[in-house]
């Protein structure tokens, strides 16, 4: 799996993983509960640099990331503005955003691995339903990588096309798009099973 981990030394890095985890849960579920007033934009934006400005992530990581989510921003304001005007669709765009960044914060300084393991000892009620919270915790890793995963493939067919000249346009980009994608989901299917997991 594809995984947004940058090895590092800083304190997001130093942190344990529950807590980390927990921390930044509770930080996007404040910017998404926020009542939708200029004031909690404001606040919204401000979580997410002063989250990044942290020694070991840095403004140009949060660039990246911001960089990244460019359709999801204007597919965001442009469906918010046509039912609620350019103030409410600015304000619920960056709140979005943020809750988006605070959460990618958590992928980018915890590996896979450790991710699994907390996510694993937070589903561990499962049992008393009969569930396994190992395949539980493995699925939402799996799913918690797939946004990031699908840009990254995204990004390497739009690179690819312009390394070959090829056309520009949506109808273009799909068709390769979603050949890549599937393969990619085929592989994952693939290496789940030679792990046990069916």
């Amino acid at each position: 799996m594809l995984s947004l981990y940058r090895p590092g030394a800083g304190p997001w890095h130093r942190m344990p993983a529950g807590r980390k985890t927990l921390l930044l849960l509770v930080l996007v579920l404040a910017v998404s509960l926020l009542p939708a007033t200029w004031l909690s934009c404001a606040v919204a934006a401000g979580l997410g640099l002063l989250c990044y400005a942290v020694p070991g992530t840095g403004w140009r990581q949060l660039a990246r990331q911001v960089w990244a989510l460019r359709l999801l921003i204007v597919m965001s304001f442009v469906g918010q503005v046509i039912f609620l005007g350019p103030e409410a669709a600015t304000i619920g765009t960056v709140r979005i955003v943020a809750a988006v960044v605070l959460a990618a914060l958590l992928a980018l300084t915890t590996p896979v691995t450790a991710l699994l393991a907390v996510f694993e000892r937070a589903l561990t009620p499962l049992r008393l339903i009969g569930r396994d919270p190992s395949r539980a915790a493995l699925l939402l890793v799996v799913a918690f990588g797939a946004v990031p995963t699908l840009i990254r493939l995204a990004r390497q067919v739009r690179e690819a096309q312009r390394a070959r000249g090829a056309g520009r346009g949506i109808r273009f980009f799909v068709v390769p798009f979603l050949i890549v994608a599937l393969k990619h989901a085929d592989e994952l299917g693939e290496a789940l099973t030679a792990r046990g997991v069916r």
